[in-house]
């Protein structure tokens, strides 16, 4: 039996070992291809996957000892990729605490052509767990991994989601029982392994662990009893933002004006992180020739070499990322993020030292309570363990020791490493034998508190804590006083918040939403089951319960009140995994209102209408007037809540078999459905009526006249936001066969409404952006430009899913060529095509830019137009209906 430690590292993986009966720890060496046919072992993984053409590699180039694998992984991986980086895999592990993206998305390589292979960054994940189980099941045939007691790392700064994720990623990969360990604990772990008795005199030690990806702090309390007392937030800055920032550099030197494409930037990223490397070290050249892969029209692109200055690149990597600051100055912690480059926001600010300085001064009062002396505000460590690979470099160690001098007036005592490279990964399997007893264990429970936000009586938003700052793993909270009351058979969504503060809440109390909560993914459940009791309202009273497991993960589960009691769990929801959810609507639901009084004679009207799928000539005029009959006993349309909205969709879809009456009665009740689910998402239980309409997609049309085909493709224009990715390629794939001009009609009765179909394909955001581009083709003399504009929109719901930057400019210059005043949606669409990206690699030409600029400046058009092509946003109001077509219900507010 055996303990093993599992550092999944955004630049590399390591694997460490100790039998339990003799816990001496070791590295163990990962077989993996070097060469193509060609296996060595080394004791770092690469974490790097290169996903090769058809035909490049032979089935013997990529034989392992355990088989074939159809991807490449490891140190051949990053060869391969150098050479062709538009296949190459890298920072999954960035990806994975990113919920900007669908994280089980075959979205990397970010930027890559859409024809061209493409992975999830979930199952890289899962590709390097496989590869360590294999090679470890290999070495220890009697002692399999999966059967042993195995701990995998995590930043400190992982939410909830990135850490389930990573656990169900050992699970697919089969590790079906891991623990979780905070990359900073498990460094300090090793450190007191190797060292038990250097801290006899520290009270606080400030961990500071500079990876490839991310920058993780952390304070540990020394006496009484080892502690975790405070971690820092989530940091994106680590040495891929060095590659980055060296890159720019290079660009810089070569002149080069035109921003490369994706493919383009991910080499040069990768040949700076070379050069970083050699530049950085100990015995460091006074130059390096930097290669910058040129792709051109031409059949074989260039290549141009570029020398990059040893006194250049530490100015750059050095004052930039560790400048002397002075003890005052902290972090700018702007609310949009700073550099962006393949598709990863970074933060605003790079300087370590001043991100470290808050991350003090936020925690003063814990830190004073471990003992520590604080001077102005500022707490002082008894030292400093530096981790990650960053710390490499000499140079950035000694930077960061004269910073923390000049703040202290006196050196501060920096713990020394065996190997940053390894430490994570020991420190893993030093963890695992201190749970057995052997050696000491840091304390702490839960890095952060968890809050569900929830509105009082005023409607005003408060937090209710659920989980509280150091919860103990194994531990279990119930909040019995507070009883909520929930739909059955309707998904329910939960705000979810999270807090690193020294403040420590109990379980159950309610505090202001403020600014010192960081905002997660919504918790979200469906309650089905037999014999429930639902209330009067409607609703099923429960209450919850919050469980810290022993794999370091948070079970927040819904308990019914009623005996015997029936339990359901809350899973953390991902942004962008399921609907589409575009920039135009991050949308929110207000507090739900009352119905208008006079709701139940609309219902009572919808359901005499709707009653049976016999035609009625008695009530066939009455169906005509719906929409104004309805405006008499609920007020304007244009005025209706979402409640109501939904309320009048749900009378609607239980009789949708009946639509059929007659042509009026299916037109007006696509007329209604579609205004009254629109925009598909941002009200609870919007997820089941979308697939209750959905049905009624797969059953068809059933009065085929040409004002029915209109209203049909109205209808999933205006649900286009909660439609899955899936559905949204099932209406493009159907409409192209009549919009393509290349396409053979099907035979039969023609399908009208092409007007409309061209609408609703600009509204599908989530279909591949080569659709997009193939859909552009077709738009020739358009209605309204608008649908061109929002085809190339730079940003739409799921980044990913944009079209080629080369495309949205071709499309730019025919719109600049327009007369705006008379070419309908001309201007707004140029907004869209032109304005700022969240990845600057989608950013159109800067000249272009400045001409729609300047377009708009002589038409004065609004200054919220001009406001996103300065920097990357969401639209407001006015703007998100200008690209729907249709305004909000009242209720749904952006955010």
């Amino acid at each position: 039996m055996y303990v093993v430690g599992i550092d999944l590292g955004t630049t590399h993986c390591v694997v460490a070992r100790a039998a339990i009966a003799k816990p001496a720890v070791k590295v163990v060496d990962i077989p993996q291809l070097v060469a193509p046919g060609e296996v060595a072992e080394r004791p770092l993984l690469p974490s790097f996957t290169y996903l090769p053409a058809e035909g490049e590699l032979a089935e013997h180039d990529k034989t392992l000892p355990w088989g074939t694998e159809v991807n490449v992984v490891g140190e051949l991986a990053r060869k391969l990729g150098a050479r062709s980086p538009g296949r190459l895999v890298s920072s999954a592990k960035s990806w994975i605490c990113y919920g900007g993206v669908n994280r089980k998305a075959a979205i990397l390589p970010w930027g890559a052509p859409d024809d061209a292979a493409h992975l999830s960054p979930f199952d890289a994940q899962v590709a390097y767990l496989a590869h360590l189980r294999a090679a470890w099941d290999r070495a220890f045939p009697a002692a399999p991994l999966a059967s042993q007691d195995v701990v995998v790392t995590v930043p400190a700064s992982f939410d909830e989601s990135a850490r389930e994720l990573t656990v169900e990623a050992a699970t697919k990969a089969g590790l079906t029982d891991v623990r979780l360990l905070e990359e900073p604990q498990a460094a300090f772990y090793d450190f007191i392994g190797e060292h038990p008795d250097a801290l006899a005199d520290a009270k606080l030690v400030l961990v500071v662990d500079v990876g490839g990806g991310t920058t993780d702090l952390t304070l540990v309390r020394v006496k009484p009893q080892l502690e975790r007392i405070a971690v820092g937030g989530h940091l994106m800055l680590g040495g891929d933002n060095m590659d980055a920032a060296l890159a720019h550099h290079v660009l810089e030197v070569a002149g080069q004006t035109k921003q490369l494409d994706p493919t383009e930037w991910a080499a040069l990223v990768q040949s700076a992180r070379d050069a970083k490397e050699r530049l950085l070290a100990v015995d460091a050249p006074d130059e390096v020739v930097v290669t910058m892969q040129s792709r051109s029209s031409r059949l074989i692109g260039g290549t141009r070499s570029i020398i990059v200055k040893r006194e250049d690149a530490r100015r750059i990597l050095v004052d930039g990322f560790m400048p002397r600051t002075g003890m005052r100055e902290v972090a700018d912690r702007a609310t949009r993020p700073g550099l962006t480059t393949l598709g990863l926001p970074y933060v605003t600010d790079p300087a370590i030292p001043r991100h470290v300085g808050a991350f003090l001064r936020k925690h003063a009062h814990a830190a004073a309570a471990a003992g520590a002396r604080v001077d102005d505000g500022l707490p002082r460590p008894d030292a400093v363990l530096l981790n990650g690979g960053v710390f490499n470099a000499p140079a950035l160690v000694e930077r960061f020791s004269e910073v923390l001098a000049g703040w202290f007036g006196a050196p501060v005592r920096l713990l020394a490493h065996t190997s940053l490279d390894t430490a994570v990964a020991r420190g893993a399997a030093r963890y695992a034998l201190a749970r057995r007893g052997v050696g000491q264990v840091i304390h702490g429970g839960s890095a952060r508190a968890y809050y569900i936000g929830i509105d009082d009586a005023h409607g005003v938003r408060k937090a209710l804590c659920i989980a509280p700052r150091g919860m103990e793993e194994g531990v279990s909270v119930d909040i019995p006083e507070r009883v909520l009351e929930l739909a059955v058979d309707k998904r329910v969504a939960f705000p979810l918040y999270g807090s690193t503060d020294d403040t420590v809440d109990a379980a159950g109390t309610v505090i202001d939403a403020g600014n010192r909560l960081e905002a997660f993914p919504s918790l979200e459940a469906v309650l089905r089951g037999k014999n429930l009791h639902v209330r009067l309202g409607g609703g099923v009273p429960v209450r919850l319960t919050t469980r810290l497991a022993e794999n370091g993960t948070l079970a927040i589960h819904l308990v019914t009140v009623q005996l015997p009691p029936q339990r359901w769990q809350l899973t953390f929801g991902s942004p962008t995994a399921g609907v589409s959810a575009p920039e135009a609507l991050k949308i929110t639901a207000s507090k739900l209102d009352e119905l208008p009084e006079r709701f139940n004679d609309g219902r009572r009207l919808l359901e005499r209408l709707y009653a049976s799928a016999e035609a009625d000539p008695a009530n066939l005029e009455r169906v005509k007037n719906l929409r104004h009959e309805l405006d008499d006993l609920l007020g304007p349309r244009g005025e209706w809540s979402a409640s109501t909205c939904r309320a009048i969709a749900d009378v609607l879809l239980e009789r949708s078999s009946n639509r059929g009456r007659s042509d009026q009665h299916e037109l007006a009740w696509l007329r209604t459905i579609g205004w009254c689910l629109r925009p598909g998402i941002g009200v609870e239980g919007d997820e089941v009526r979308i697939t209750s309409l959905w049905r009624t997609h797969d059953e068809g049309l059933k009065v085929k006249t040409k004002g029915n085909w209109s209203e049909w493709w109205i209808t999933f224009r205006r649900v286009a936001s909660g439609l899955s990715k899936s559905a949204q390629q099932a209406l493009f794939t159907e409409v192209a066969l009549w919009l393509d001009p290349r396409a053979k009609v099907p035979q039969g009765p023609r399908v009208g409404g092409s007007v409309e179909m061209m609408q609703m394909v600009a509204a599908l955001e989530r279909v591949p952006g080569s659709d997009k581009e193939r859909a552009g083709a077709w738009v020739a003399n358009p209605t309204s430009w608008l649908v061109l504009g929002r085809l190339g929109n730079r940003y739409p719901s799921t980044s990913h899913e944009v079209v080629r930057k080369s495309v949205a400019e071709e499309w730019l210059v025919r719109i600049l060529g327009l007369d705006w005043e008379k070419a309908e949606g001309a201007s707004f669409a140029a907004v869209l095509l032109a304005r700022r990206a969240e990845d600057s690699a989608h950013d159109v030409d800067a000249a272009l830019r400045t001409k729609v600029s300047e377009r708009l400046s002589l038409m004065k058009a609004p200054g919220s137009w001009l406001e996103l092509l300065t920097k990357p946003g969401a639209t407001d109001a006015k703007d998100a209906a200008r690209i729907l077509g249709d305004s909000l219900p009242a209720g749904l507010r952006l955010t």
